[in-house]
This record gives C-alpha cells, sequence and structure tokens, in this order.
C-alpha cells in the first residue's frame, strides 16, 4: 500500500482543527501532540512543535506503507535507497533520494480512510528539487503512479489516496502542504466561510491564512 501523509508541524493543532474540518477533513487519530485527519484522499497529521522553533510551521513530505519491510525491499529493487530504521517515533523506512532529499515512510497505523471525510478533497505532498527528472524516477520506484507531467515538474497518484507532487526549485526541499479539490471549489469556500476564514482567489486556486502565520492552498482538480 501507499498513502499520502505529510506532518504538519504546528504550536496551534487546537486551532487548525477548525480549518480542516471545514476543508472536509475528518479526524481519525488524537493522541494530544499528535492527531490525524482523514481527506476523501490522503490522510494529514499534525505534531504539535515549540512556539517559536524552528520546526513551527512546516510541513515534512512524507507517506505510508504496509508492511515495512516489503516496501523497502520493493523501493531498493526498483532502484531507490530505502533503509528500514529505529526513528525517534518508532520503526520506519527511510527513504534517500540521489539527490539527497530524505523522508519518512511510515507503518499506517489504521487502513481505510474515514468515509465521513469530503471525497473529492485530497492531499498533496510537494517535493521541490532541481532534478524534477530524478525526483520522478524516485517516486515511480516507491509505486507512484504518473498522472501529469508538465514543463517544471509532474504529479502523481498513489494507491491509496492522496497526490505526490515534484516541482522544479533552486534546491532541494519539501514544499508546503496543500490539497486539491475534484470538484467546484464554491462549495469549500462557502464551508470556510461558514467557519469564519478569510478566503480570496489567486491562479484558479483558493488561499486562505493558517494558524501559523502561513498560507494553505486548495487547488482545483486536473
Amino acid at each position: 500500500m501507499l498513502r499520502v501523509r505529510p506532518i504538519h508541524f504546528t504550536s496551534r493543532p487546537d486551532a487548525w482543527e477548525p480549518l480542516l474540518g471545514a476543508l472536509g477533513m475528518i479526524k481519525t487519530v488524537d493522541d494530544g501532540d499528535w492527531r490525524e485527519f482523514d481527506a476523501g484522499s490522503g490522510r494529514l497529521a499534525l505534531h504539535r512543535a515549540p512556539e517559536g522553533s524552528a520546526e513551527d510551521g512546516t510541513t515534512a513530505f512524507g507517506v505510508e506503507v504496509g508492511e515495512l519491510a516489503e516496501f523497502a525491499r520493493r523501493t531498493v529493487a526498483d532502484g531507490t535507497r530505502a533503509d528500514v530504521i529505529d526513528a525517534p517515533h518508532g520503526s520506519t523506512v527511510q527513504v534517500t533520494a540521489e539527490d539527497g532529499f530524505a523522508f519518512f515512510a511510515d507503518k499506517a497505523a489504521h487502513g481505510a480512510v474515514c468515509a465521513d471525510a469530503d471525497p473529492a478533497l485530497a492531499v498533496v505532498g510537494v517535493w521541490l528539487t532541481p532534478g524534477v527528472e530524478n525526483a520522478a524516477r524516485e517516486l515511480r520506484n516507491i509505486g507512484a503512479r504518473p498522472r501529469h507531467e508538465f514543463p517544471d515538474g509532474a504529479d502523481f497518484t498513489t494507491k491509496n489516496g492522496g497526490i505526490l507532487a515534484v516541482r522544479a526549485a533552486s534546491a532541494t526541499a519539501g514544499g508546503p502542504l496543500e490539497f486539491e479539490y475534484d470538484g467546484g471549489l464554491d462549495s469549500v469556500r462557502e464551508r470556510l466561510a461558514a467557519a469564519g476564514v478569510e478566503v480570496r482567489s489567486e491562479g484558479g486556486a483558493l488561499v486562505m491564512p493558517t494558524p501559523d502565520g502561513g498560507e494553505l492552498l486548495v487547488r482545483q482538480g486536473v
């Protein structure tokens, strides 16, 4: 299995909950400092970070898988480095790309996404890199399915939900948290407005402030 599940670090997890709810997500795990929210496609984890820390307001690219050892074996067989390691949060697979970008593939704590989540909403994990072609190959090697290619990037679907995107940038890094909506954005705008969220349109996407002082995009599905 392969599911998109970025981790957003924030000192304001309680303030995120009404925003994510208005987007159509359902909270499925609440362990205090660790919370998980399901979209119709993909999952998001919130991890509490100390206020003002370097992590506060950042998003880590990440995925969920089934059996760690089998995922690592298949990924290595396809040509990408993948090591089962003991991380502070437990056993995981660290995937390391040729450009030096590394991310975790964690074992999914629960399988299917919540049936009450908005089925049109998808979580997007973003990988920024000057080597788009190489990064795209690495995502194919972990089992992601090519969907679209662009002059400055590519995106992929995953078997168990969510979208992985590679975008050209001057340096390698994880990108910001984003969503995609496979339907009219007006319904999302109305839900957000009802929740008191200020929203503006920009380039065919909805843009809104986050509790961390950043901005969050919901793009129209393609």
